[in-house]
């Protein structure tokens, strides 16, 4: 059987990361453009344009289509990206009908949550599930909902928002205006945050020295130094964290009937602490009848889950 490939390519706010994918998930040529997003959305085309041309030249491969996954609402049925956050400028993009126009390939769009879901189906930690929950941990929470060996993206596109979740009323203050979000909790930013603020009251712990070694900076990877490294506070606030996590997944379980946790984004290197406090969270609040079915798995697509899981778009609608 000849070689089939596809075109993945990841927008993101800062870079667009675009790749050549085989049907195996394995990235043969890759490349990575700025975005330019302050500077418009016909610099942002020209520079999705200018990615695929560069992993196109000097190309000879049998490539099937392009994939491309985008923040913001998406709406595959009409080709369409909409008002994605830190994009400058852009509003309603009819970006299949640009893509397919300039490249006369056909092409599929996803929201970029949703894409890493259909990446880890077909190339991931879920090829052997039908139905999962993945959840993306970085700058904020994504989450994506396997249903039947498809993506769920509800009636209107908005499906799978489960950093959104509220675990606490009174809670933290969400970037989306509600509090309690697990997003709160868990983005980046406020997971460093809560590090901070936690660690007056724990004046001994390692993570002060590497902090005042990194001026001031920290970081979720500083923290899983000083996991690595035996601090006690760092381990426990990741565990606490984790827990904390699973609260909120045990009620998306709860609703959806779906038991298969996968956790993907970089704060999931934090490895088996996290995963096995995540599962315990869920088992502490989850229904009865679920706590045996409950799995947490590691996504397993990590830095390339955008350029993959893009291209695995092509793949799955083939």
């Amino acid at each position: 059987m000849k070689e089939k490939f596809a075109i993945g390519v990841d927008l993101g706010g800062t870079n667009i990361k675009c790749g050549i994918v085989n049907q195996d998930g394995k990235i043969i040529k890759k490349v990575s453009v700025e975005t330019r997003a302050s500077q418009g959305t016909e610099i942002i085309l020209s520079q999705i344009k200018k990615a695929i041309e560069l992993v196109l030249r000097e190309n000879d491969k049998n490539i099937k289509g392009i994939g491309l996954g985008a923040p913001g609402i998406v709406k595959p049925e009409k080709g369409t990206v909409e008002y994605p956050p830190n994009l400058k400028g852009w509003g309603i993009v009819p970006l299949k009908k640009i893509l397919e126009k300039e490249f006369k390939i056909p092409a599929y769009l996803e929201n970029d949550a949703n894409a890493a879901a259909i990446g880890e189906l077909v190339f991931g930690s879920g090829k052997t599930l039908s139905n999962f929950i993945l959840i993306t941990l970085g700058t904020g929470v994504g989450g994506g909902i396997i249903y039947n060996g498809e993506i769920y993206r509800g009636p209107f596109g908005g499906a799978g928002e489960i950093g959104h979740i509220s675990i606490d009323y009174k809670g933290r203050k969400c970037n989306c205006g509600s509090r309690g979000c697990i997003e709160a909790y868990w983005g980046n930013a406020q997971l460093v945050d809560r590090a901070k603020r936690s660690l007056r009251y724990h004046p001994n712990s390692l993570l002060k020295r590497i902090i005042k070694e990194n001026n001031g900076v920290l970081t979720p990877l500083l923290i899983n130094e000083a996991i690595k490294k035996g601090d006690e506070f760092a381990t426990e606030f990741v565990k606490r964290s984790g827990r904390l996590l699973g609260f909120a997944l045990a009620s998306v379980v709860n609703i959806l009937d779906i038991p298969d946790i996968i956790i993907g984004g970089g704060v999931a290197g934090f490895g088996r602490i996290l995963f096995d406090s995540v599962e315990e969270g869920i088992k502490e609040r989850v229904l009865k009848s679920q706590k045996e079915r409950i799995k947490v798995r590691k996504a397993k697509l990590k830095n390339d889950a955008g350029t993959k899981g893009a291209a695995a778009l092509v793949f799955h609608n083939k």
